[in-house]
C-alpha cells in the first residue's frame, strides 16, 4: 500500500489514509492539533478554514489560498500547507500580515481571523492587492471590513520577513516521483494514460478534481465514497496551449488559471469567472469538473457554449470530440460512457463579441438565478451569426436556438432584437424555486439581450454599476 508526503508548515507528512475522504480540515484539527484553522459552515463558503497551499506549476512556485474543509488528504500529495499556527517566527515574531491586523483592530471575535489572515498572507507572498476579491471567500459578522481592509494594505507596504520560507526545493524533488499511487479505496495515477486505462476498468470511480462538488457529498451528505480516483498529478489535464485555431484547456485547468489564460481573448469570460465562487473556490475547482457535473446552473458551460466550444472526450486510448452543447442530455445525464472522461476543452479563435451576464441575489460567491451568455456578430448591419446559451433556464445548459434564428439574417436593431426577444418564449419553460420565479427568469433573460444590444454601441458603464466597465 502506497503513502502520501506532503509539507506542512515545513515539516514533511508521510502518511497512508485509512478514508481517501479525510479532509484536511479534520487532519488538522483532530490529528495534528492545530485548531487555529475552524470549522464554520464545512462546505467551502465562509473561509474560516482558510490554508495555504504551494506548489510548483510549469515550474513556478505558486500559493494558493484553498478551503480546507473540502479538500482531501491525497489532494495534498507533493504539494505544501501552511496554516496559521505556521506564519510567526520561531522567536514569537509575527508575520506582517498578524502584525497588522493587530495594529488596525481587524478582528473582534476571533473566529473568522485565522481564514482571512491565511487569504492575506497568501496575498501578501503572491503580491497581489485586489483585497476584495482576495476576500470574497472570508466571511465576518463582526469586524466588518474596514480595518481588516486597512490592515491589507499597511501589510502590503511591508517586505517579506526575514524567515520566509520557501518550499520550492522540496517540491522539485516530491515532482520528481512520477509513480502511481495506490491507497486503501483510492488511485493517484501520475500520467494521463495510467489514469484512462484504470478508469476503463474501474467506471463507477468517483472522479475528485479541485472536490469543490465532491467535498460536500462528504461533509453534508455524509456519503463513503470508494473507489476515489484523484486527478492533481496529471499535468497534461493542466495545461493551456494556443494556437492560431484557439485555446486547448485542459479539463484539469483551474478556474483561477482558466481567467488568467482567457482574460485578454474574452474579457467577460473573465470577468464571469471572478464571480464564480470565491478565491479559494477558483483555486480548486477544474474546468473539467464544472462541465462534467452537469449542473443546469454551472457558470462555465454557458460561456463556452456561446464561443463554440467542442469537448473532448476518452476512454482508455479513444478519444472523441463533440459540441459542447450536444454534451448535455437531460438533467443530471449527459452523454458520456462508463469509463469516459472529459479530457480537454477546445475555444475557437474569434474575435470577441462575447458578453456573460451572472444574475444573483449576491454579487460575489452566490449561484446563479441566471447565466446568459450571447455572441452575435454584425458585418454591415447585419447578422451573420449568433450564440445564444443559458444556464438556469432549462434542466442543461441550452443554446437559444429560436432567439438565434430570430437574430440571424436581420438588421441589427432595436426592432430585431425586440422579435428575439419574443422568440425566446420559444427556447425556454424556466421553473421557480427558490433563486428566482419562473416569470422573473423569462423576463430577465429578454431583457440580458437588450441589454447586449445596448452594451454593443455604449460604453458598459451605462449598464454596469459593479464589476468590469463599471463607472
Amino acid at each position: 500500500m502506497g503513502e502520501i508526503r506532503f509539507l506542512l508548515n515545513g515539516t514533511e507528512r508521510r502518511l497512508a489514509p485509512a478514508d481517501p475522504t479525510e479532509t484536511l480540515l479534520d487532519y488538522l484539527r483532530e490529528t495534528e492539533s492545530l485548531t487555529g484553522t475552524k470549522e464554520g459552515c464545512n462546505e467551502g463558503d465562509c473561509g474560516a478554514c482558510t490554508v495555504t497551499v504551494s506548489a510548483l506549476e510549469d515550474g513556478r512556485l505558486v500559493h494558493r489560498a484553498m478551503n480546507a474543509c473540502i479538500l482531501f488528504l491525497p489532494q495534498l500529495h507533493g504539494k505544501a500547507v501552511r496554516t496559521v499556527e505556521g506564519l510567526a517566527a520561531d522567536d514569537g515574531r509575527l508575520h506582517p500580515v498578524q502584525e497588522a491586523m493587530v495594529t488596525e483592530h481587524g478582528s473582534q471575535c476571533g473566529f473568522c481571523t485565522p481564514g482571512i489572515t491565511m487569504s492575506l498572507y497568501t496575498a501578501h507572498r503572491d503580491g497581489r492587492q485586489d483585497f476584495d476579491d482576495v476576500l470574497a471567500g472570508n466571511l465576518c459578522r463582526c469586524t466588518g471590513y474596514a480595518p481588516i481592509i486597512r490592515a491589507a494594505r499597511v501589510a502590503a507596504d511591508q517586505p517579506a520577513p526575514d524567515w520566509e520560507w520557501d518550499e520550492a526545493a522540496w517540491l522539485a524533488d516530491a515532482a520528481e516521483d512520477r509513480s502511481d499511487i495506490a491507497l486503501d479505496g483510492a488511485f493517484l495515477p501520475a500520467s494521463v494514460d495510467s489514469f484512462a486505462n484504470w478508469y476503463a476498468d474501474n467506471p463507477d470511480a468517483v472522479i475528485v478534481g479541485g472536490a469543490t462538488d465532491v467535498g460536500l457529498w462528504v461533509t453534508k451528505q455524509l456519503r463513503k465514497l470508494a473507489p476515489v480516483v484523484f486527478l492533481h498529478r496529471l499535468t497534461d489535464l493542466q495545461s493551456i496551449t494556443a494556437t492560431e485555431d484557439g485555446l486547448r484547456v485542459g479539463a484539469g485547468v483551474t478556474l483561477s488559471r482558466l481567467r488568467g489564460a482567457i482574460v485578454d481573448r474574452h474579457p467577460d469570460f473573465a470577468e464571469l469567472i471572478r464571480r464564480y465562487g470565491s478565491t479559494q473556490v477558483r483555486n480548486a475547482a477544474t474546468i473539467g469538473g464544472n462541465i462534467a457535473n452537469g449542473s443546469p446552473i454551472g457558470d462555465g458551460p454557458p460561456a463556452l457554449i456561446a464561443l463554440g466550444a467542442t469537448l473532448r472526450l476518452r476512454h482508455g486510448a479513444e478519444t472523441r470530440d463533440m459540441p459542447l452543447e450536444t454534451f448535455f442530455v437531460d438533467y443530471g445525464k449527459q452523454d458520456r460512457r462508463p469509463g469516459e472522461f472529459v479530457e480537454s476543452i477546445f475555444i475557437p479563435a474569434q474575435p470577441d463579441r462575447l458578453r456573460c451576464y451572472k444574475i444573483s441575489k449576491r454579487f460575489d460567491q452566490d449561484i446563479s438565478a441566471i447565466c446568459g451568455c450571447f455572441s452575435v456578430t454584425v458585418e454591415d448591419g447585419t447578422v451573420t451569426a449568433a450564440r445564444v446559451a443559458f444556464g438556469g433556464m432549462a434542466a442543461t445548459p441550452k443554446r437559444a436556438a429560436a432567439t438565434e434564428a430570430a437574430l440571424v439574417g436581420a438588421r441589427w436593431s432595436e426592432e430585431t432584437v425586440q422579435k428575439a426577444m419574443q422568440a425566446m418564449q420559444e427556447d425556454f419553460t424556466p421553473i421557480s424555486d427558490m433563486r428566482a420565479s419562473a416569470g422573473y427568469r423569462a423576463q430577465a433573460a429578454a431583457n440580458l439581450l437588450k441589454r447586449y444590444w445596448l452594451e454593443d454601441s455604449l460604453p458598459l458603464s451605462q449598464t454596469r454599476i459593479v464589476g468590469r466597465g463599471a463607472a
